[in-house]
Parts: structure tokens; C-alpha cells; sequence
């Protein structure tokens, strides 16, 4: 399919577009599949019980399927879990544990999922970000794709805008000073990679409010060009998957004034456990290095001794809060754009909607900032099935990013691969009480980036933490010398335990490991992890 035809004669007709009454939809055996991939958004959502966040739309197609309010990643970082969950397969499987090894460069032969939907007749197509494009081919894994990815058409961006600054910013103040610094690298003969750093070592603000439209920015830009995708698809008789991928509320939190808006900053919600936990395991941290990196962050004492993640004044968070709060609220305007498209078309009662975040993320809790880590603000994730034929509801049985992959194949109707670690959510959404697995498994290295090896005794450690989430206790481990799930269990190399308890301690502040009165549970919880290894290391 030609990129051109796609788009020819679409602009004009936005408006007409999406407004008009359901043209006739298209007539496939098969369901269609939108897979919306939200980057950073942690479950924060009027459906997951957040009564100040504004979210109509995502709350909307919650009412239409089944929210996974128990739902975890598999590494807190973009692209370890994104590839996890775009293959179904864990992180030892994949040997994605960083943002720079390309999955098919170590693993050749592994199926991702809308490779195995291609071969399934269907027609796969993606625009934003899905996968991790440090994890990738630069045609954002070619074997996934029936055209070519769609990178962002400059005639989708609002008139008089042009593309944002450093692919973020719309600031004329900080798009001055960036186009400033870039001259001054150019003029110092620096390659692009230098020329970048030096930008942002200069300027490279973690906030952003303009009063302009959406498509001033890449999301409202790429949405728009996702609604005429749909609209050429909807055309076909072949079924579809199309993948949007929406960069906020990742870093910077950059939005449109009218979101900002919807908040009032005195209101923002300050994180009420910024301690580092009873007992802690030291190499659990961080030191928030992602947003140490932006010009507008001005670290105050570290609250710790172990110095550990990030004290950020109090009217710094609140502004964070404001611009993260906003940020969801302008991912959920998008949301509504696709979601409209899809009625306008006449699609919804034939399409299977799927919307996740590929993790969630630390808002100064135990003064950490950012993901990276194994607690339960960066492990947690959300995730919303809509699909025809099904009645929504909301569940709390434990579910993980690797099982989107084998239910879709479930719901559309084509053979489970063999090779998936996850299973089917289906028993699920069809029954909320139902149960598929009893824990889910996340795992954090640590050792391998500067701003997370700090720490002395642990500086330059080849450490992986596993952790095991069932409906009340998450119970992690903390392994040395390059331990992995595929290799037999070595007690050795064991650093650290951690066990918490959600139903007497949601906030994380105590490690009961060591605490007689929870000694049976420990080793229950020891017996789950050590059986979890035996599996994996029969797998891999």
C-alpha cells in the first residue's frame, strides 16, 4: 500500500470525517484490533478510582470492556517491557534488559505480535511510539509491519506551529534558545549526538504549557494522521491491527494550556510516604536520574542517608503533579479522537480496542521520581480490553503486559503460539471473579547506567531483581553475578529480600522479610520464587 494514496485527499475532509453519520463498515470475517500504547501512564484514571483526574474518554472505553485493575509489567523501563510485551515472552527470554539492544539482533527468531497477526491475514500497521525505537530496526521491526511504519507527516501539525524543538517543545522562548545551542554545537563541528547534548545539557525544561491546539504537538499530530489510517483501512474487507503509540505522559510533561486547566495546582496531590522504607533493601533504589537530566530541576538534600532517589522542593512537585495531571488529560483528548473514528466509521461493534501503559511510574513516593524500579508504582500498569460481544466489568485478578498477546489471539479466533509465557485473560473479561494465574513477575537490573549504580557497594554490580506480586504481598529478590531466571537458582548470589504486605501497608513503608510474624508467609513466598525459576530455566 502506497503512503501517498493513503493521505491523498484526506486532509480536506477531517472535519467531514469525523462529524458524518457511520458510513457502511467494512465486512471482515474477523475482528478488527486498535492497540493503544500510552507511554508512562501509570493507572491514575477516573476507571481505576481516581476522582480528580479528568479522563472521559479512557473512563468511556472502560465502560465498554474490562479494566485489569491488577495489571503488572515486566521491567519498569520503555523498552525491556515493550518488547516483552510485543513478543509475550519475559525479559530473560527476550534479553532486552536496557534501551539499546536490538531484540532481533539477539533473539532472530522471535514472534512478535502483529508479526503472527500478519500471518494471520491481517493487515498491521503502526504509528507513535509501540515499540522502543533503541530496541529495534530503524523501520521499527520490520517483520511486525504489512507497510512500512508511519513516521509523523509535517502537514498534520498545526499551521504556523512547525515541528516542536528537540521533538518536544512549542515554546518560542525555549525553541529560540534550543535552535541558539544548536547553532553554537554546529559551529563547534560536533556530530549529532554530541550536537544533542549539548542542547540539553542547556536547555531541556521538564514542564511545558502553550495555549495552542493539540496537533501542535507529535501526539495531536499523529492522531490525526492514525484517523485517516483507520479511514483507508475501514475500506478493506482484510481485518486490521493498528498500533498508536502516545509518547505523554512521559518526560518532558509537556501539554496544551487548556488541560492544565482542568487542575488547579493548590489541589495537586503530594505523595505521602517520601522516606525510604523500614528495613530496605539498598539496591531497590535509584537516584532518579531521568529526571535529574532536565535544566528545570533543582535537587534540595537528599531526604535519606543512603541517598537515594530525589528531594524535590514541595512547589516543584506540585507543578510536576499539575503537568503530569494535564499530560494523561491531553493523551485522553487523543484517545477520544481514535475513539470517535472508529464510530464515525462504523467500526466499533467490529473492533477490539486494547489500551495500556507500559508501566507506572514513581511521583516522589519513597523520594523516588520516574519508574526503574520492582515497587508497586513502577510495576503497576494499566491496561483496558474492549471487544465485542463482550460485557464490560472491572477485575481484580492478577494479569501481565505478556498476556495481551495469546487473548488477542483467543478474541480474534487463531491458535495460541506455544512459545507465549503469558495466557489468555478471556475466562476474565468473561467472568470477573475468574482466575488465570495466581502472581505476576516483574524484574529491575541494576548496574548497568550510571545514575543507578552510584551506590559504592553496589557500583558497577551485575544484579537483576525479581519480584513476585499476588493479591496482597509482593515478595523480590536481589541477585548478583549476572543472575537470570534461565540459569538454575544459586542462593549465593542472593543480596536482598523484600516482603510487603498491601493489605496492612499499601504505601511500601516496611520490609517484613525478617519479621517473625510473617515468617510462614516469607517462605510461601519463597517456594512461589523458586518454582518460578525452576520453570523459567526449564523455558530457556
Amino acid at each position: 500500500m502506497n503512503k501517498k494514496s493513503i493521505f491523498s485527499g484526506w486532509l480536506a475532509c477531517l472535519a467531514i470525517l469525523t462529524f458524518s453519520l457511520p458510513i457502511q463498515a467494512q465486512q471482515s470475517s474477523k475482528p478488527n484490533i486498535l492497540f493503544i500504547a500510552i507511554d508512562d501512564l501509570k493507572p491514575i484514571l477516573g476507571c481505576y478510582g481516581n476522582t480528580m483526574i479528568k479522563t472521559p474518554n479512557i473512563d468511556r472505553l472502560a465502560k465498554m470492556g474490562t479494566v485489569f485493575l491488577n495489571n503488572y509489567c515486566q521491567q519498569a523501563v520503555c523498552g525491556p517491557t515493550r518488547a516483552s510485551l510485543m513478543t509475550g515472552k519475559r525479559p530473560d527470554y527476550t534479553k532486552v534488559w536496557d534501551l539499546k539492544t536490538p531484540m532481533r539482533d539477539v533473539n532472530p527468531d522471535i514472534l512478535s505480535l502483529p508479526q503472527y497477526l500478519r500471518s494471520q491475514g491481517y493487515s498491521t500497521q503502526g504509528i507513535g511510539k509501540v515499540y522502543d525505537p533503541r530496541n529495534v530496526d530503524k523501520e521499527l521491526d520490520i517483520p511486525s509491519w504489512s507497510v512500512p511504519y508511519y513516521k509523523t507527516n509535517k502537514k498534520y501539525y498545526a499551521a504556523g506551529t512547525g515541528e516542536p524543538a528537540s521533538g518536544q517543545y512549542q515554546d518560542p522562548t525555549t525553541k529560540r534558545l534550543v535552535e541558539q545551542y544548536t547553532k553554537e554545537a554546529e559551529d563547534k563541528k560536533m556530530s549529532t549526538p554530541e550536537i544533542r547534548e549539548y542542547v540539553q545539557l542547556r536547555i531541556k525544561p521538564a514542564v511545558e504549557k502553550t495555549d495552542l491546539p493539540n496537533n501542535a504537538y507529535n501526539d495531536g499530530a499523529n492522531v490525526l494522521q492514525a484517523r485517516d489510517i483507520l479511514g483507508e483501512l475501514s475500506k478493506s474487507k482484510q481485518p486490521f491491527f493498528l498500533a498508536v503509540g502516545l509518547a505523554k505522559p512521559h518526560l518532558p510533561f509537556v501539554s496544551p494550556k487548556k488541560y492544565w486547566d482542568l487542575y488547579k495546582r493548590e489541589d495537586m496531590p503530594l505523595a505521602g510516604y517520601q522516606q525510604v522504607t523500614t528495613n530496605p533493601v539498598e539496591v531497590a533504589y535509584h537516584t532518579s536520574g531521568e529526571i535529574r537530566a532536565y535544566t528545570d530541576i533543582k535537587p534540595v538534600e537528599d531526604l535519606s542517608a543512603m541517598k537515594v532517589g530525589v528531594k524535590i522542593a514541595e512547589d516543584k512537585q506540585r507543578e510536576l503533579m499539575h503537568a503530569y495531571y494535564a499530560a494523561i488529560s491531553f493523551t485522553d483528548a487523543n484517545v477520544g479522537v481514535l475513539l470517535n473514528t472508529l464510530d464515525s466509521l462504523g467500526l466499533t461493534k467490529n473492533t477490539i480496542v486494547v489500551l495500556w501503559g507500559d508501566h507506572g511510574w514513581h511521583l516522589g513516593d519513597h523520594n523516588l521520581w520516574c519508574k526503574h524500579s520492582t515497587f508497586e508504582q513502577a510495576t503497576h500498569a494499566p491496561l483496558i480490553i474492549a471487544a465485542p460481544g463482550i460485557a464490560s466489568n472491572k477485575t481484580s485478578s492478577i494479569s501481565e503486559h505478556l498476556d495481551i498477546f495469546p487473548t488477542l489471539c483467543d478474541l480474534v479466533g487463531v491458535e495460541i503460539p506455544k512459545v507465549l509465557d503469558g495466557k489468555s485473560l478471556v475466562p476474565v473479561m468473561k467472568n470477573a471473579t475468574a482466575v488465570v494465574k495466581e502472581f505476576a513477575v516483574s524484574q529491575y537490573p541494576r548496574g548497568a547506567a550510571k545514575a543507578e549504580s552510584s551506590k559504592s557497594e553496589f557500583s558497577g554490580a551485575k544484579v537483576m531483581g525479581y519480584s513476585i506480586r499476588t493479591g496482597r504481598y509482593r515478595f523480590s529478590v536481589w541477585m548478583d553475578n549476572n543472575f537470570r531466571s534461565s540459569q538454575p537458582y544459586n542462593a549465593s548470589s542472593l543480596i536482598g529480600s523484600e516482603l510487603y504486605d498491601y493489605q496492612t501497608d499499601p504505601e511500601e513503608k516496611n520490609n517484613v522479610f525478617n519479621d517473625k510474624k510473617y515468617a510462614a508467609v516469607a517462605k510461601e513466598m519463597q517456594q512461589k520464587m523458586l518454582a518460578f525459576f525452576k520453570t523459567q530455566a526449564n523455558k530457556n
